[in-house]
């Protein structure tokens, strides 16, 4: 065995648990060749584990035999520190027991129950992003096609939200990976993992992101989406974001009645961009 495998060995005798990636993150360079085995939790406890360890290590070197012909010599004192690094010691040490106290036997661990035992699958959806002016963040479920990217950008210099052309979209999906590993709670990665998508895009593009604008129902249609995004009392809790819902840009496509509808709703949200937006004018001017 390699040494790093030895050193598994040892750990899990004594009851460490030893830690390794879960992902092979994109762009990584690939992990190192080892002889890895596949162990199962044993139900010895570690404290008997290290024993047998121990008992499989080689003698230290001054218990071993000398030749026949060399003079008997007398005893030779032991350093401290060879003597606790001995096998023997540490076994003496194990085998110590407090006077009065009786052994307990070892707790068996319990059987794996049925969730425990059947991989878990991770959450599947895509997303499409857009950002306007750094401060609202447009999203959609699925992607968003061409007709739908010209609506929207109709539908935000209405309101006078937009001015110009809209800006990229950008899709989003999960797993990253398309080989991804069996997961342990697969709502709460999925969570973080979009998160760390939106929180990414901030630092880089340097958002101060104020709102959520959701085109579209979130409800049991559009799971697992309406459990990731986790929005309560108008807020998303997963990105810590008040949420707007509008309708979807889909259904919006389907006749002139559908948007003389939402054009009201349309109205109010132009109003709170603007209201915003001069607030922020004001703090900026009062700072110089």
């Amino acid at each position: 065995m390699t040494q790093e495998v030895t050193r598994r060995h040892y750990l899990d005798a004594m009851g460490i648990t030893a830690w390794a990636a879960k992902y092979q993150l994109p762009n990584a360079l690939p992990t190192e060749a080892c002889e890895w085995e596949d162990t199962t939790p044993a139900a010895t406890p570690p404290r008997e584990r290290l024993q047998a360890l121990l008992d499989d290590a080689p003698a230290p070197r001054s218990q071993m035999a000398r030749p026949q012909t060399a003079k008997p010599q007398a005893p030779e004192r032991q350093p401290p520190d060879e003597a606790i690094a001995s096998p023997a010691a540490v076994r003496a040490l194990l085998d110590t027991e407090p006077q009065g106290s009786a052994k307990q036997p070892a707790a068996q661990p319990a059987p794996p129950s049925a969730e425990t035992a059947a991989p878990a699958e991770p959450l599947k959806f895509s997303l499409a992003c857009v950002c306007l002016a750094g401060r609202w963040l447009v999203l959609q479920a699925g992607e968003m096609s061409s007709l739908e990217q010209q609506l929207l950008g109709n539908l935000l210099q209405a309101a006078g939200i937009q001015r110009g052309a809209l800006p990229p979209v950008t899709h989003f999906t999960w797993p990253q990976m398309a080989n991804a590993f069996a997961v342990e709670d697969p709502l709460d990665e999925a969570r973080e993992g979009l998160a760390a998508f939106v929180a990414g895009s901030v630092s880089r593009q340097g958002w101060q992101l104020e709102r959520l604008l959701w085109w579209g129902e979130l409800g049991p249609d559009q799971a697992p989406l309406d459990r990731i995004l986790n929005v309560s009392d108008g807020q998303s809790q997963t990105l810590s974001l008040p949420v707007w819902q509008g309708p979807a840009l889909a259904s919006l496509l389907e006749g002139a009645q559908s948007k003389r509808d939402f054009w009201p709703a349309l109205q109010a949200l132009g109003r709170q961009w603007a209201d915003v937006g001069s607030i922020g004018e004001r703090q900026t001017t009062g700072d110089h």
